[in-house]
């Protein structure tokens, strides 16, 4: 038997006196690897935790394949219980798969065939056979130490409790027991979070494999592109929630026609308004062609006047019940795509041949051994490595934040930004607003206003900043460096807490910014794109 799709139908959902989600509807049938896309607090973990039965939504209804799996924030087990206890738990259904096959097997040979029941128990060990195909269940303990070796935990002993595995480790192990399971229906909010290069790989192998629906959301765009076969955008549009079929990349293609033809139609609309107003506010002081009358036009002077007058008016009509239309339905001006503000001209320094930094010898010890670094004016450059080898440690060490051995040579005046993992800010009581004129000053922040950037929403620029989310306090800190940019740029993992659009925009930015630009990123996206240099940090020695 085919496995039913998993349903939603006009689901609504408030929380803390928001509107989170509002009507959203999803079909989601076996084989399609649905992404959920979109800012931070548009509601993608709310959907999924309505559809896996988690919170109940407060309108609309959600029909559920049997067998679902969820992985979300917390695992279902104490932290005495162990690796084995939830292996045990993750293959309990293909072993009883296995052991209903075996009974429903003896008793077809136990029943003759011309026995009344012998059909019923047919059906049933056909069933069940189906469901233990679609499992995978006589490969189900192979699976279990193939899925634990490819997330990075086969060397982990079957007896280590959950309390002795750290916040990644039981990450990993959650989505472990989802993929020995293969479950008909898959849930997933950020699934490759603690995963490495590595394990990212593994799981999109094992999601592609599966026969049943998946539903993922992430900012992982190339997790989004390896494995969805559609994507829904949550982000608030005049229609709902708009789906998109394939895959990120496909997704992209087609934000960027329909981001062609949004300015196509503004600037013809523009055009067009322009003519109008125009006609409507020169033509209709045109009363007739301003020249005299001839003795031979007088007598028909008046009806042709009248003639002319009477064609003006109604193209003067005619045009102002279009502006009038038009003026109302206009499309709106599309956003402006992130970019860094235009660098001071004190700050302009391309020109100058001498590196901005350069490192001899340096060592952070037990965090960072690097032999030799020179950043020049104009470089871009990708620091890469795995946890541990130092990259946060060598951005601090460029931004002069944190002293090391060795020789560390800046140039003289040198502004040098840092966008660090933890962002604070001096008074947690000032709003964003305040925040963001009393750092750049009044006369930059009125001439790159805070909310063009479109890295906060507009509700939140009268929050204290000590309201504000990590991610949102980032965003905050990105703003003052895009808005000022500093002849050396660090982006310590710049697109953490971005949407995936957003991530676009700002890799786009970095391009032509100015001045010198290092950034520091596990991101496999940007890795795969950047068009700049590369220094890949071995963990660091004493």
């Amino acid at each position: 038997m085919p496995q039913p799709p998993l349903l939603a139908h006009d689901l609504v959902r408030d929380m803390g006196g928001r509107r989170v989600l509002d009507g959203i509807s999803l079909t989601a049938s076996p084989g399609h690897r649905i992404g959920l896309i979109g800012e931070n607090g548009v509601g993608k973990s709310t959907l999924l935790r309505v559809l896996a039965g988690v919170d109940e939504p407060d309108a609309g209804s959600v029909i559920r394949p049997g067998g679902l799996g969820f992985l979300h924030q917390e695992m279902p087990y104490d932290a005495d219980s162990t690796i084995a206890a939830v292996l045990d738990e993750a293959l309990r259904e293909a072993r009883e798969d296995l052991a209903e096959l075996d009974r429903l097997g003896e008793e077809l040979a136990r029943v003759p065939e011309d026995d009344p029941g012998h059909q019923d128990i047919l059906d049933a060990y056909g069933r069940r056979l189906e469901q233990a195909q679609d499992r995978e269940s006589w490969n189900a303990d192979r699976r279990a130490a193939l899925v634990l070796d490819g997330l990075g935990l086969g060397a982990f002993g079957h007896d280590r409790t959950l309390g002795s595995l750290s916040g990644g480790q039981r990450g990993r192990l959650a989505l472990a027991a989802l993929l020995v399971r293969r479950p008909s229906a898959l849930l997933l909010d950020e699934p490759t979070n603690h995963l490495d290069d590595a394990a990212a790989a593994f799981l999109e192998e094992q999601i592609r494999g599966l026969p049943g629906t998946v539903v993922a959301a992430g900012h992982d765009r190339a997790f989004l592109d390896a494995v969805c076969t559609d994507l829904i955008d949550l982000d608030p549009a005049a229609d709902g929630p708009v789906r998109y079929g394939g895959n990120y990349s496909a997704y992209l293609s087609e934000k960027r026609a329909e981001r062609e033809r949004w300015e196509r139609r503004y600037a013809e609309e523009k055009e067009e308004l322009a003519k109008l107003r125009h006609a409507t506010g020169v033509t209709a002081h045109r009363v007739a062609p301003d020249r005299g009358r001839t003795d031979n036009e007088k007598m028909g002077y008046g009806h042709r006047a009248g003639r002319v007058q009477s064609q003006i008016s109604r193209r003067v009509r005619n045009a102002t019940r279009r502006l009038e239309e038009l003026e109302r339905t206009q499309v709106a001006e599309p956003p402006r795509p992130l970019r860094f503000a235009v660098a001071e001209p004190a700050a302009r320094i391309e020109e100058e041949q001498r590196p901005l930094v350069s490192l001899r010898y340096v060592r952070v010890p037990g965090r960072l051994a690097l032999d030799g670094l020179e950043v020049s004016a104009t470089d871009r450059l990708l620091i890469t490595g795995g946890n541990g080898a130092g990259k946060s440690t060598l951005l601090a060490v460029l931004a002069g934040r944190l002293p090391a051995e060795g020789e560390v040579r800046r140039r003289r005046g040198l502004t040098v930004g840092l966008l660090a993992q933890d962002t604070v800010f001096e008074r947690s009581d000032r709003t964003v607003r305040d925040t963001y004129d009393v750092s750049l000053g009044p006369a930059r922040a009125e001439k790159v206003p805070l909310s063009s950037l479109g890295l906060l929403h507009e509700a939140d620029l009268d929050k204290p900043v000590g309201q504000l989310s990590v991610g949102q306090r980032r965003r905050l800190a990105l703003a003052l460096l895009m808005a000022r940019p500093p002849q050396l740029l660090l982006l310590d993992e710049p697109t953490n807490h971005l949407s995936p659009a957003l991530c676009d925009e700002l890799e786009a930015a970095l391009g032509p910014g100015p001045g010198a630009i290092v950034v520091a990123s596990h991101d496999r996206w940007l890795r795969r794109r950047w068009q700049g240099r590369e220094l890949r940090l071995a963990p660091g020695r004493d």
